[in-house]
């Protein structure tokens, strides 16, 4: 999370936008987004350049060719206000949008898909009205203290911040997953150079990021295997969402962070029309609790599983779906799917805990999602099996993020977070712990003789400590000696005024 100089201005440049006209928070997030792009596409092409000098080689891949040396960043911010507006409006804008058949007439290869950015970016417009607008903005983005070495992301963390500014709720009752809370959930997960990872409900891929970030922190030969890179780049990351400026920024957002060709799709993850079946090996995601949907729009082999018009309770099924057999998943879901009575509801809970391995319920404050919503949520963690494997569920009560758990979400010295994953990758040693303590495990059995409920205050024991009162003659004593303490310095005040 941004804090200090960086935070305000990146505020004076939200500012800009405001003044000028643009005052739709995803609009402005989306023409930022463009601008850092194009800025990251010059950042790239420099690191390319000082990269091939220091080991005297040529560049394989430019991103601009000697023709279009007037695109970057570096050149035309430079140029008078007109001459850039001009410039940006009319051939820059233009150049990213099709960016990819440009690389494939440079590499003559017509026959490589099309990439999510392209895709979407048909209907992207330049919206920034003014030559003198532009400019500010260009150069307060170029004047922003920016860097990112794998140990400090500020260009990630500018991004999220930019995210947060759409203080309500989206549509569909989407919220911004927090991005500590994101990175917390893939560190719990290990994602692994082969896998095939998964955001059915991407909105702006910071899941996926945050899962492409640990891959890269965690594998050296990452990028040195050729087999390893490709898959990376090409077929490691799905993205599913129904709003096509959402798929933008997701698929722009990969981009920055080093994805050649995301697979980002618009689609409604939960109709008919996905049919992905036994096709990922991660799933990671903070799905839609939209409320209700009608039969007819959910896919049949969901609703097999689960007869509900619930998205809560149909995305978990469809996590099943999509999932290979020892696939991975974690997910958020609202406190509700944990406990609910209806015939839904256990018929969830009775499926992943009976057919599959539920491994961890970590039960979050509510406060996390401020200031989007209070709603209480549980990151649910299990793995694909077809044949059971549920032994003990692990629960974890989690307290504290890091961060106030208010409106204003300011950084704290309370977090459970490290903990929590320390935990999770030591289960051996939660066997001793009792029900009092922050974290324990709770047996199958006791959990499908309490009707598969998952809520983690079903099962942790408080201690209530005795508080003892003086008897109530000792407290009207006590009254009577305060009573003629007013009055002695009452009468000590008078004096004094006399």
């Amino acid at each position: 999370m941004i804090t200090g100089k960086l935070r305000s201005d990146v505020d004076k440049i939200w500012e800009i936008f405001w003044t000028g006209g643009i005052t739709n928070p995803l609009s402005v997030i989306e023409q930022f987004t463009y601008l850092l792009f194009i800025k990251g596409l010059d950042d790239k092409q420099i690191f390319l350049e000082k990269n091939a000098e220091i080991l005297g080689i040529e560049i394989e891949e430019s991103v601009f060719n000697e023709d279009q040396q007037e695109y970057r960043w570096e050149n035309f911010r430079h140029l008078d206000a007109n001459k850039m507006y001009d410039l940006v409006s009319r051939k820059v804008f233009p150049f990213i949008k099709k960016i990819d058949e440009e690389k494939n007439k440079t590499k003559n290869n017509s026959s490589k898909k099309q990439s999510a950015f392209t895709k979407y970016m048909d209907d992207a417009i330049f919206m920034i009205p003014t030559p003198q607008m532009l400019e500010k903005i260009i150069t307060n983005i170029h004047n922003l203290s920016l860097k990112n070495d794998g140990e400090d992301d500020t260009s990630g963390d500018l991004y999220e911040y930019l995210l947060s500014k759409v203080a309500t709720a989206g549509t569909n009752g989407q919220f911004r997953t927090p991005r500590h809370i994101i990175k917390m959930m893939v560190e719990l997960m290990k994602p692994t150079p082969t896998d095939i990872i998964v955001d059915p409900a991407a909105g702006s891929a910071g899941f996926l990021v945050a899962a492409g970030d640990y891959l890269k922190e965690n594998n050296e030969d990452l990028f040195s295997i050729k087999e390893l890179k490709d898959h990376y780049n090409n077929d490691m990351f799905y993205g599913n969402d129904m709003d096509r400026t959402m798929l933008r920024i997701g698929a722009m957002n990969m981009m920055l962070h080093g994805v050649d060709s995301p697979n980002i799709e618009y689609r409604d993850s939960l109709s008919e029309k996905n049919n992905d079946f036994e096709k990922y090996t991660l799933v990671l995601a903070n799905p839609p609790f939209k409320g209700s949907l009608d039969y007819d729009s959910v896919a049949a082999d969901l609703l097999k599983v689960t007869k509900t018009k619930k998205t809560e309770l149909l995305f978990l099924a469809l996590f099943l779906r999509t999932l290979k057999k020892g696939g991975r998943c974690a997910s958020i879901v609202p406190d509700g799917v944990l406990f609910g009575s209806s015939k839904a509801h256990k018929a969830i809970r009775k499926e992943i805990v009976e057919n599959h391995h539920l491994h961890a319920i970590i039960s979050m404050p509510s406060g996390v999602f401020k200031p989007y919503a209070g709603v209480s949520t549980a990151i649910m963690v299990f793995t694909k099996t077809g044949a059971g494997g549920t032994d003990k569920v692990w629960f974890y009560d989690m307290k504290a993020d890091g961060f106030s758990l208010d409106d204003k979400r300011q950084p704290v010295d309370a977090n459970d977070i490290d903990d929590i994953i320390n935990r999770y990758h030591n289960l051996e040693n939660e066997k001793t712990r009792k029900r009092t303590e922050k974290s324990f495990l709770v047996d199958k059995a006791e959990i499908v003789k309490n009707a598969y409920d998952l809520s983690i205050n079903k099962y942790k024991e408080i201690i209530y400590e005795k508080i003892e009162y003086d008897s109530p003659d000792v407290i009207m004593k006590k009254i009577d000696e305060i009573d003629n303490e007013i009055v002695t310095l009452k009468q000590e005040l008078k004096m004094l005024l006399n």
